[in-house]
């Protein structure tokens, strides 16, 4: 039989005081709740990639951009702020239980909402974001219980969780008003853009000013690797797309091997890239790098996820039921590659506080293959190949760290702890 957080059995669910869990606590993992909490992002994630897919098709770039980057930060911010707070206070009690399920619902009626939102920018009226924003104040006014049931128990920390419950509200507040604004969308990006920095500010406050949480450094890591790899599953799904939609034109043949290939290759090679710095024993030592590690994260997730839709839009390409070329089709996979191996480039900088030559040439030859990509499409060269092409980017920076990139991982790590 195995103990909760508080030396209790764990397979009774009563009320536990929420006092914080210890942030070295040994051999601290993701737990089953946290996983089903998982879930149902799937959901958000896929219909998040499919309407942007279908937006590109039908042309309206800069609409599906708009609608994108909403449902992202949305959906990324609401999954964020769940994991630290769990990494810091859960109890697994059914109080806990049941407000991580209320949680779980404001995620579907979020997810539910996205395809209106698509539709009222496409069409270039106002934003009907009002499930949307529906499903997101459920999620955080759940968060808010949470914040102040550990404020109430944890009077160490009472500050910092006050903090966060204080700063979640008036956001909410924010975005509840934002539903009855009904303007144009440049008005209603700034007004998004302003309670986003409302929501960012609570969790700066809270853990630079008040104390902060008590939160898990390795089971953080953790939470992002598996949220990075949920993420890497609309890279399967555009995968199929595409494949399907090579089959159905053409049956079986070399081009759909080459799609099949250029997918999955994708995929792994982004999987790998991303686990290549050892992220838990830098942030165990250096705690107040937390911010840029869960924050840049946001731009990985949206990249890994808008490759997805890429490769579903290259799958309306092939159908011959989209507006863009050969050539704007390859960028869809091109340019959310190129953000991502960025991304981790600038996370590992971040992280490690230094900057390698040996990253800078990687990135050089990443950009080429990329660039290589756009070029084939614009002479020509089949989608599949040029799919194939975009493939081998991410292995670039794979090749350099088995080669070599793993000494300067290792020695960064090593160096953060000297330095703590």
């Amino acid at each position: 039989m195995t103990e909760g957080p508080d030396g209790t059995d764990s397979a009774v669910h009563r009320v536990r005081m929420m006092t914080g869990r210890d942030p070295h606590e040994q051999h601290r993992v993701a737990t089953p709740l946290e996983l089903l909490f998982d879930l149902t992002f799937v959901v958000a994630f896929g219909i998040a990639a499919s309407q942007f897919a279908h937006a590109l098709a039908g042309g309206h770039v800069a609409a599906g951009l708009a609608a994108f980057f909403f449902a992202m930060f949305a959906v990324c911010w609401a999954w964020i702020n769940f994991s630290w707070f769990a990494s810091a206070y859960d109890t697994d009690d059914w109080i806990y239980r049941l407000t991580t399920m209320l949680q779980m619902v404001g995620v579907i009626v979020l997810a539910l909402g996205l395809p209106q939102m698509y539709a009222s920018i496409e069409h270039g009226g106002h934003v009907d974001n009002t499930v949307v924003v529906a499903g997101y104040v459920v999620m955080r006014v759940a968060m808010v219980a949470q914040w102040l049931r550990a404020a109430r128990q944890d009077p160490a920390r009472r500050r910092a969780c006050l903090t966060y419950a204080w700063w979640i509200t008036v956001a909410q507040i924010g975005w509840m008003a934002a539903i009855f604004v009904h303007t144009s969308v440049p008005v209603t990006a700034a007004i998004v853009v302003g309670l986003v920095l409302v929501e960012i500010m609570g969790p700066v406050l809270a853990e630079f000013g008040r104390g902060g949480t008590p939160w898990h450094a390795h089971h953080i890591v953790e939470r992002y690797g598996l949220f990075t790899i949920i993420a890497l599953g609309e890279g399967v799904v555009g995968t199929v797309a595409s494949l399907s939609a090579v089959v159905d034109a053409q049956g079986w043949s070399v081009d759909a091997v080459f799609v099949a290939v250029a997918g999955i290759g994708l995929t792994f090679g982004m999987w790998w890239t991303y686990f290549v710095l050892p992220q838990a024993d830098i942030l165990h030592v250096r705690r107040e790098r937390s911010f840029w590690f869960g924050y840049l994260h946001i731009v990985v997730f949206a990249a890994i996820v808008a490759t997805g839709a890429g490769l579903h839009a290259a799958a309306y390409y092939i159908e011959h039921h989209s507006e863009l070329g050969s050539t704007a089709t390859v960028l869809t996979v091109v340019i959310p590659v190129a953000v991502y191996v960025a991304t981790i480039y600038v996370l590992y900088s971040v992280m490690t506080r230094t900057v390698l030559l040996f990253h800078v040439l990687l990135m050089a030859f990443t950009a080429a293959v990329l660039g290589l990509a756009v070029l084939l499409a614009t002479l020509g060269v089949s989608m599949a190949n040029c799919l194939l092409v975009v493939t081998l980017a991410p292995a670039v920076p794979v090749l350099g760290y088995e080669l070599r990139g793993y000494r300067h991982a290792a020695a960064a790590a090593a160096g953060a702890s000297r330095r703590s």
